[in-house]
Order: structure tokens, then sequence, then C-alpha cells
């Protein structure tokens, strides 16, 4: 079966980690975080499998390379200009076309069955399946509305807090995993910006198509800020025991204090620094007595001379370091 990771984003709310690399290309629990969603692909089938590539894409064909390492043939189809959720499909539709394929947001760690998804697609007979998740948290998704297991539409941001504690009223929330048939083509415009869920899905809805929920609890993370890329490699390490992980020709001190912390290849920490709750950038230097907590750290060469991105958190240069504070 085919699929296509959606990955041409800037990453700015990854920012700096994104400064030298695509954000498919950032390490994620020993590899590249677009590898990982590949794995997790290939698990269910998934053999050959697209990538959209945007900003600073030779790092995530370096980083990837044909995809066997991951159990998966890679493609990758380059946009000059970023074209939505929907007008990537139509970039790559002659790889897309003729069967049913599956589509996945490439900032995402999950393990949601896909086999059982597939099976409520071809039971619906649909055009389209979404999967989605209960949000009881009422984090900031859009609210999905479903009627008789089929999509109806979208709405705004859940209530904070909870208007009620009835199970019925925890809202859907969509994971970014969906399953197509080929003829979703005839509704994407082609050559330009579109999105499926303001443009596609509506439109095929309007015109008697049948797009299908499908409702996992399976686990779902999304990796879009700094904060989160953190909070659930702890998470996920966590589950192997363990709670930090040091990326390749990386150093550590035994003398140094390190837990919750995520270090990049080529990082150095002397003995006597202290880390946690921390990423630690590739070739980062972190010297003894320092103490980095709840922050993100690069070198600081890497950020002359470069505009921080309006959604990017600010930072402050620490001698050779460059150091922004993990908010919320």
């Amino acid at each position: 079966m085919r699929a296509m990771i959606l990955a041409a984003g800037y990453g700015t709310r990854l920012w700096p980690l994104t400064i030298d690399r695509a954000k498919p290309a950032i390490p994620f629990m020993g590899q590249p975080l677009v590898g990982y969603v590949a794995e997790y692909l290939a698990r269910f089938g998934c053999d050959e499998v697209v990538v959209n590539l945007h900003h600073q894409s030779q790092t995530v064909r370096d980083a990837l390379g044909d995809g066997r390492r991951f159990g998966v043939r890679m493609h990758y189809v380059e946009e000059p200009v970023i074209l939505g959720t929907s007008g990537a499909l139509d970039n790559a539709r002659q790889l897309l076309d003729g069967d049913t394929f599956i589509v996945i947001n490439g900032k995402i760690a999950t393990d949601i069955n896909l086999s059982d998804a597939l099976r409520t697609h071809r039971a619906a007979n649909a055009i389209a399946t979404l999967i989605l998740k209960p949000n009881p948290r009422r984090e900031r998704f859009s609210t999905v509305q479903v009627d008789g297991g089929l999509l109806q539409g979208f709405g705004s941001h859940p209530q904070t807090p909870p208007a009620s504690d009835n199970v019925g009223d925890v809202p859907l929330m969509f994971t970014g995993i969906q399953i197509l048939e080929p003829r979703i083509f005839s509704y994407i415009p082609r050559g330009v910006f579109s999105h499926s869920t303001t443009g596609v899905y509506p439109q095929a809805i309007a015109r008697g198509e049948r797009i299908a929920a499908h409702i996992s609890d399976g686990m779902w993370h999304e990796l879009s800020t700094i904060r989160r890329y953190l909070e659930t490699s702890i998470e996920l390490l966590q589950h192997q025991g363990r709670d930090v992980i040091v990326g390749q020709d990386s150093r550590v001190s035994g003398s140094a204090d390190v837990s919750e912390a995520v270090l990049w290849e080529n990082v150095t920490v002397d003995a006597g620094a202290r880390i946690r709750r921390a990423v630690i950038g590739a070739g980062v230097h972190v010297g003894g007595g320092d103490v980095i907590e709840n922050a993100v750290v690069v070198r600081a060469a890497l950020v002359e001379g470069t505009e921080r991105p309006p959604q990017a958190p600010a930072g402050e240069v620490r001698g050779a370091n460059f150091v922004v504070p993990i908010m919320g």
C-alpha cells in the first residue's frame, strides 16, 4: 500500500531546532522524525512512502536516503511553494493515484491501529476515512462533527473548561491520519494551494460522498512545538525504562547530572554540568558548572544573522550557545 507523509512545513514553532535542517530531519527516538513515521506505516504494510519537501529539502534526503532502513521505499516530491494539505496530494498524484492510500501528518507519534481503520473505511464504502480521537482535555484542536459514523464537518476549538462531565460531551479531534480513495482527486483543484478540511471535504460531502470517521483510543502525540517534542520524547523513553537519549558521537561525563533530556549528535557535556528537561542541539558544548533546565540549546553561531520566525520563541546567547526557554 502507498502512503504520503505531509512534511513540507517550515517548523517555525520548533525553531531554533529547525535552523539547519528541515522538521522531518530532526532526531526523534534515535532516527529522523519522518523515518519514525515511515516505520510506523511499514508495520501496517505501507511499503511505498511519498514525502513532500520544501524547507532545506536536502537535509531530508540526506537523513532518509532511499528509505530501506525504515522498511519502505521513499519517494520525494518538491514543493517550490507550500501547497496545503490537499494541494500537496495534487502535486504528488502521479505517485498516489490508482488505489487506496494513506496520508499522515509528519509531526506525530502514534501506535493507532491502521488495520482497524482500514476495515472501517471499507465497510463504510467511503471516499475518505478520518481517524479521530476523543479530546477529553479539550486541547486546542478543532472539533470534528460526526453523525452515524460519517463526517459532518469541522468546528472551532472546544470550550474550556468542559461544559459537563458526560462522556457524550467529549469532543472529537482529527489525528492527521486519513485513508483516501483515488477519486478524491476529482475534488482537489490542480496546481494551487488547497486544504482538505476547509475545501475538499466540504465539497465532497455537499455532493453526497461518504466520509467515514474511525475513532481510536490509541497512543497519539503531536510534535509541533518544542515542549511537545520534548515531553513526547521523555514519555516514550520512560516506557523503555530511561529518560535520556544521546545522539551519535556525543560525549557525556559520568559526573554530569543529566535527566529528562534529548541530546542530538556531537554534543559534549562536561563534568559538573546539570541538564534537566532540555533539548541539546547538534554540536553544543555544555561546560562544567553550566545549568540547563526547561530549555532548548543550539550553537549560537547558527542564529547569527538569522531572523526569528514570528511564531518562534525568543532566546538569548550564553557564551557559545543560544538558549530558548521552553514555555508552558
